[in-house]
């Protein structure tokens, strides 16, 4: 019922808002809706739902770029130090298990600043689209670093673990996976121009396959074994890669009321699930101050400092200012959720306390994970609100410091902006006068008209343009002497257009001799 004014004038988007409400509800407040109370499937249960939301996701960003624009950074090696120092209770494979679910930037939470009416005026399109693609690019290559920490954890050989990782992390699921989705697609792209040919399809089920095809590759793929995550990526950007599906399914909201109502639901059952008791576990490592400098460090260190050394190789970042805020907006949310879910599977359950380092990773990774994702939600979903505040509060600063200066001026202050003539610089020759009752909105203009097209001119201060009959007539000025206009003072983003409305009458006598004096009115619109 207020979703205009949450989303369109506070830019709060529906990651916050279903992260609070899930808490809300959640085990530690109304205790409604707790995912953890369901036993041993609940891990099995978020995996999937995190599956699911996230291949909707990647599917659509691959649609919407048609070409995938990775950007490499080096944030799950960051993240492996920053974990390795302030959790010395980990090892240094516990710490890349770890590092591997920080590592994926969120693709829903991204769309925050992809999308929306702040994106569309404020970020460029080249950043939207290196953001986008990056978030979907960063889901496959977590893959990688969770594979070797996993294979390293379990194998008891470090030759097997290398070369499984070699063959099934990267071979396997990654390549493999990323060429079935494109074949996926490409199929399908094909299928759908032929059925469309021969009007064998409508709209309503093109628009369809925004969530039909994204859950076909990913059933697929995971039946295979493969990187299910980069098989819907690539499908998407196959399936657009000509433009076709682009154009059919352009304008319609069928798809982003679907995404719509599943990051609600994802990010009502993410409120729900975090852990908040495990937090502060003395016999874990686990405590407020260490979860806090790592969510500090984390979102200073991992990506602004690369991307600030970096952007001049980077063709879509044209400035450092771009490459900070690029640097700033790398989310954690459903991506994290889902690798970490997906690395207890496979992880032994833990005792209390934990028996081996195995047992430690697997009861340390959710509560570590949880907490940043929890901090990144909180920080990137409030960022635009606040850029937002922040540019109000200047734009108001510098309109009442302007106003204050200029109140000493005989105008009331809804002409402020408006162009007027400085008098002091008409010629000696010319005998218009100006009379101003700008209370009014009046200003009568008296004076010898020339008879050629009824123009009257007054040096190079100002031009009049009169004409016979019930004409009304614009002042415009283009003396060097005139007060600033507002588009020439930053910050300010109300005008007050003064404009003329001419009232053009039919003369009854054609043939009538000029008059030689007269008076015309110049009507200023109401002020606003």
């Amino acid at each position: 019922m207020i979703s205009l004014l949450v989303k369109e004038k506070l830019y709060i988007n529906e990651v916050v808002l279903g992260t609070g409400f899930g808490v809300l509800m959640g085990p530690y407040v109304a205790n409604v809706f707790d995912p953890r109370s369901w036993g041993a499937d609940q891990n099995t249960i978020t995996l999937e739902v995190m599956r699911i939301v996230l291949a909707t996701g990647l599917f659509a960003v691959g649609v919407e770029l048609a070409v995938c624009l990775h950007v490499g950074t080096c944030q799950g090696f960051v993240d492996h130090g920053l974990l390795h120092g302030l959790f010395p209770m980990l090892d240094m494979i516990s710490a890349l298990c770890i590092a591997s679910c920080l590592t994926p930037t969120d693709p829903v939470t991204c769309a925050a600043i992809t999308r929306g009416k702040f994106a569309a005026k404020h970020v460029p399109l080249e950043i939207r689209s290196i953001l986008s693609a990056e978030s979907a690019a960063n889901d496959g290559l977590a893959y990688p670093f969770l594979s070797i920490s996993l294979y390293l954890t379990l194998e008891t050989s470090t030759r097997v673990a290398f070369g499984k990782w070699f063959l099934v992390g990267w071979l396997y699921q990654v390549i493999f996976g990323t060429v079935l989705g494109a074949i996926l697609g490409l199929l399908f792209s094909k299928l759908m121009k032929l059925s469309h040919r021969k009007g064998l399809i409508d709209r309503e089920s093109y628009i369809a396959q925004y969530l039909s095809l994204a859950i076909f590759t990913i059933g697929v793929a995971s039946s295979l074994g493969a990187d299910d995550l980069l098989a819907a990526f690539a499908a998407g950007s196959a399936i657009s890669w000509d433009g076709h599906f682009n154009v059919q399914t352009e304008g319609d909201a069928f798809a982003s009321v679907i995404d719509y109502v599943l990051n609600c639901g994802c990010f009502i059952y993410i409120g729900a699930w975090l852990p908040f008791g495990s937090y502060n576990s003395a016999d874990l490592g686990i405590t407020l101050w260490r979860l806090f400098c790592l969510l500090i460090a984390i979102l200073f260190l991992r990506r602004i400092p690369p991307l600030l050394l970096l952007y001049r190789f980077v063709p879509e970042i044209s400035s450092w200012k771009e490459a900070l805020f690029s640097g700033h907006f790398g989310p954690m949310g459903v991506s994290a959720v889902f690798v970490s879910a997906l690395a207890s599977n496979r992880l032994p359950t833990p005792a209390t306390p934990p028996a081996d380092q195995q047992q430690l990773l697997a009861a340390m990774i959710q509560p570590i994970v949880s907490f940043v994702v929890l901090g990144s939600i909180v920080i990137h979903g409030l960022s635009i609100p606040f850029f937002n505040l922040s540019r109000g509060v200047h734009s108001r600063t510098t309109s009442l410091s302007l106003t204050w200066t200029w109140t000493n001026r005989p105008t009331p202050d809804w002409v402020l902006w408006a162009r007027r003539a400085d008098t002091a610089t008409a010629t000696p020759s010319a005998t218009n006068t100006v009379v101003a009752d700008v209370e009014r909105g009046v200003v009568a203009v008296s004076g010898d008209v020339s008879p050629c097209n009824g123009e009257a001119t007054r040096g190079d201060s100002e031009t009049i343009l009169a004409t016979t009959g019930r004409e009304e007539v614009s002042v415009a000025e283009t003396s060097p002497f005139r007060r600033p206009r507002e588009d020439g003072v930053t910050g300010l983003d109300s005008r007050v257009e003064v404009a003329a409305e001419v009232e053009t009458t039919q003369v009854e006598n054609s043939t009538a001799s000029p008059i030689s004096s007269q008076v015309k009115t110049v009507r200023f619109p109401n002020a606003q």
